[in-house]
């Protein structure tokens, strides 16, 4: 295989080049992009020190980045005799293939997700506008379920026949490296894993851990919070935490139950969900263990909450909820979903003993936020953990963590809505339904958190032979060879 970066001039210089086990090879291609990187969220990104979501760019910055993309695409197809273009996303790739496409008359296909269409194109009419001349001219329109089918053709009612175009095709995963194990071989996964996290890494540390903890108080403003974070979160995020061994191995692997969360660590995702609902969870497995892998915006603040939980500090805890999104960047909203959980504690009398049990059995070390992880280390986590649980609060066209999960006999609960349910759904049959039920979260925003509680208990107690049943879905309906043969025949009819 072989990568190539391009300067500001289009002079190609070479990354790498390597032998493949395999016949065949990838090929890749780095434009010069400019110094402002469009993203559908922010986050932190090495290489650039402008990162902004793509509906705060004005229209120049948006063209000069579609333009200089299109041109090396162009060159690309030109030089390598490239027959057909696939791109993913609604914006902004789809369009790069659409201008190529009018150019060099080769096809392209599009596979949209949800995250370019919740942030980019319902959010702003320019983007809509691109998408919807790009989604006009593609040849194909790879859709990974029924609710992503609906939605493309709920966006564009104007293209006719747009549901001709459409080819289902499931998000693959690769089930040779996310594999079931035997439960007495968790240790062995998990010292894998050791041997593989990077030994010198730019993650966050144990002292900025404890400076930010050592920075809570009872009457924290707002203004005082934002600061302690941003005084804590100078790090690679796109890395391990430095002590992320250290901090694993103080698990009891295969004889404590694990829960596992991976994703970033936005409030779009859910993670705070999980870790409210935990000294629900606690009172019945006071054991229970759970790691946290991800990076994003969040981390500081929901580290926050759960030391200000196990503290006692009710106010900060009241004051993180209240304070919600504004914590990681976003509009003046609370975390409505917990603000609601409280309310309902309050009415019935229990919120006292909430907050008594979170005291009694939530300790900070027992929630092990990992930092970032690939796929090489992830292949030894899931398997080594117990139940995975994603409470997505946006909806997703194809959650991958939740397929990781089905392959290594993780249980995965998700939330109930989108392609989600689809996953879920894909169950029925291979899993009786009373079980498959536990997998289900409620949409409904005053009852999540405590079915969080109530499913994660549940998914403890089920039977060890179900772990099988759901590799054996995994293998059958989204193994990446399967798929990748339907893909092949579906670009060979274009």
């Amino acid at each position: 295989s072989e990568a190539y970066a391009y300067d500001a001039d289009g002079n190609r210089r070479p990354l790498l080049k390597r032998e493949t086990p395999y016949p065949g090879k990838c090929v890749m291609h780095k434009p010069w992009i400019g110094e402002t990187l469009p993203v559908y969220v922010w986050d932190r990104y090495e290489e650039f020190d402008d990162v902004r979501p793509m509906i705060e760019l004005d229209d120049a910055t948006i063209e000069n980045y579609l333009q200089r993309n299109v041109t090396i695409v162009e060159r690309v197809v030109r030089e390598y005799g490239i027959k057909a273009l696939h791109a993913n996303h609604a914006v902004l790739m789809s369009v790069v293939a659409e201008r190529v496409s009018r150019k060099t008359g080769i096809p392209f296909a599009i596979m949209p997700h949800g995250s370019a269409i919740e942030y980019a194109v319902k959010k702003d009419k320019r983007f809509f506008n691109y998408a919807l001349q790009a989604f006009d001219a593609a040849a194909i329109i790879f859709v990974i379920g029924q609710e992503i089918r609906q939605r493309v053709i709920d966006l564009f009612p104007q293209i006719q026949h747009v549901h001709r175009k459409m080819v289902t095709l499931n998000l693959g995963v690769d089930t040779s490296l996310f594999r079931l194990l035997p439960p007495e071989e968790k240790p062995v996964s998990v010292g894998k894993l050791m041997q593989v996290l990077p030994v010198n890494s730019q993650g966050k540390s144990e002292a900025q851990a404890q400076n930010l903890f050592n920075g809570l108080k009872d009457d924290l403003t707002l203004d005082e919070m934002l600061r302690l974070i941003e005084e804590n979160h100078e790090y690679d995020g796109k890395q391990p935490d430095q002590n992320a061994a250290e901090k694993l191995q103080t698990i009891r692997w295969g004889k404590e139950p694990v829960v596992l969360f991976v994703g970033r660590i936005i409030a779009s995702k859910g993670l705070h969900l999980i870790l409210a609902a935990l000294p629900l969870v606690l009172k019945n497995h006071p054991n229970l263990r759970m790691v946290v892998v991800g990076h994003g915006p969040l981390r500081e603040p929901l580290e926050a909450f759960v030391r200000a939980l196990e503290s006692g500090n009710l106010h900060l805890v009241r004051n993180i909820v209240r304070w919600g999104l504004r914590l990681e960047g976003g509009p003046a909203k609370p975390f409505e979903e917990i603000a609601l959980f409280f309310n309902r504690l309050e009415r019935d009398g229990q919120l006292n003993n909430y907050f008594h049990r979170a005291q009694q059995y939530l300790r900070s070390e027992r929630i092990v936020f990992t930092g970032y992880l690939r796929h090489k280390e992830l292949r030894y986590l899931f398997p080594a953990c117990d139940v995975a649980v994603f409470p997505s609060i946006v909806a997703e066209a194809g959650p991958l963590v939740f397929l990781e999960a089905l392959a290594c006999g993780c249980f995965p609960i998700g939330t109930y809505f989108a392609g989600m349910a689809a996953s879920i759904d894909s169950l029925q049959g291979a899993i009786p339904d009373p079980v498959r039920e536990i997998m289900k979260l409620s949409v409904e925003k005053d009852k999540v958190v405590s079915e969080i509680a109530d499913k994660i208990g549940r998914a403890l107690e089920v039977d060890d032979d179900i772990r099988g049943a759901l590799r054996r879905v995994a293998v059958e309906k989204y193994d990446w060879q399967n798929i990748s043969k339907k893909y092949l025949r579906a670009f060979s009819s274009v």
